[in-house]
């Protein structure tokens, strides 16, 4: 049976013919077809579920029994949406994952309880019993009684699944993806946080602390022998006031890697030009800066670029290189080039990884150009706030 082509009254063209049990049509009937067992097993899953989690909710393992459930029923919609891909054409993007456990069980337990994704799917599985057994009813039917009328049937139907799983089983709105993200990004906010501390409590403690305390334990023997050996208390207290002004440059050496004062009194250009002058490579820094960002976003700024100028210093054997730094609209922008030997990466346990993922925590990008033989570009955006909106102390990135 076909669909002549024809013109209209107006001499329009019609759509080309189309055989009505063509490949499009044999793979909706076969579709309608594995509704029924399809169906079946996702009712049974999701009642399962949702009794035994109801059940045991009051209980300790109810809670995880039920977020397993969901965990699952993520899967059972994936292999529907490669079901409706294959078999109708129906294109979908994968919802997004859920965030990594970070912040403890309980915090990850219930936010996999409360996961929209996971319950639609099961609004999804529950629906289809009644709909699956329908349309596999109709099509055996008409596959030995309604031949001539099937391809209309089955194209109706399918029609009817392709908008249920566009409806149910589509990713999240912008609202819930933005809201996964920001649930991934705070633990990362939260474990650089926590590294920060740790870091700076290991300085302390291996560099100042460990000084002050041979400090005192000098001054003490120095005093012991003010009165019998004047010449040697005079020694001490020589090696003591050398402790003492190695112990004042780490503290400030600590205090500018916590934040320094001249980021909070300048700027970024004289903050960005003081952090270039340590650098092994000759520096060119150009800040194009109207006005100032907020306090926390030129913090972040700051340290993106001091740990690329590290990193620069210790692996690229580079000759020169520049920091570029400038305001597109409602971004700060931040390039930094060396004429190094390239080959960078951004891979797992990397210093560019960890900045990769610092700067996407506060919704900025990083981008890394290095192939081999150099040069090694990396550009780094962040939202501009103004300085006014920021009442919050900054922050490393």
């Amino acid at each position: 049976m076909t669909e002549r082509q024809s013109r209209d009254g107006d001499g329009e063209r019609l759509p080309p013919p189309r055989f009505a049990y063509d490949r499009t049509t044999w793979k909706e009937i076969a579709h309608l077809l594995a509704n029924l067992p399809v169906s079946l097993v996702g009712f049974t899953y999701v009642m399962t579920v949702l009794l035994t989690g109801g059940v045991l909710a009051l209980t300790v393992i109810g809670f995880p029994m039920l977020a397993a459930g969901l965990l699952g029923a993520r899967q059972l919609g994936r292999l529907e949406r490669a079901r409706a891909r294959r078999l109708l054409g129906v294109r979908i993007d994968e919802p997004t994952p859920l965030p990594r456990r970070r912040t403890g069980f309980l915090p990850w337990l219930w936010m996999t309880v409360k996961d929209p994704v996971g319950w639609r799917t099961v609004l999804y599985d529950f629906m289809r019993l009644p709909w699956g057994i329908l349309t596999f009813t109709v099509t055996v039917v008409s596959l030995f009684v309604l031949w001539p009328v099937l391809p209309f049937l089955a194209r109706g139907m399918a029609s009817a699944d392709r908008a249920m799983v566009r409806a149910l089983l589509s990713p999240s709105d912008e609202l819930e993806r933005r809201i996964a993200e920001l649930e991934s990004d705070r633990g990362v906010v939260v474990d650089t946080a926590a590294a920060d501390l740790r870091r700076i409590e290991r300085d302390l403690h291996d560099g100042a602390q460990a000084r002050l305390v041979n400090l005192a334990m000098g001054l003490g023997l120095a005093k012991e022998k003010l009165l019998e050996d004047p010449d040697a208390a005079a020694t001490m207290v020589a090696e003591a006031h050398g402790e003492v002004k190695l112990a004042l440059q780490e503290l400030r050496d600590l205090a500018r890697g916590i934040h320094p004062a001249v980021l909070t009194d300048r700027g970024l250009d004289a903050a960005l030009s003081s952090v270039a002058t340590r650098c092994t490579v000759p520096v060119k820094v150009t800040v194009d800066l109207v006005a100032r960002p907020a306090a926390a976003i030129e913090g972040i700024a700051y340290f993106t670029v001091s740990e690329l100028l590290q990193n620069i210093s210790k692996h690229s054997a580079a000759r020169t290189a520049s920091v570029e730094v400038w305001r597109s609209a409602d971004r700060l922008l931040i390039q930094v080039e060396d004429d190094g030997r390239g080959g960078a990466r951004l891979a797992d346990g990397t210093g560019m990884k960890g900045l990769a993922d610092r700067l996407g925590a506060v919704d900025g990008l990083f981008v890394l150009d290095s192939p081999a033989g150099g040069p090694t570009v990396v550009t780094a955006e962040l939202p501009w706030r103004d300085r006014s909106e920021d009442q919050g102390a900054p922050s490393r990135p």
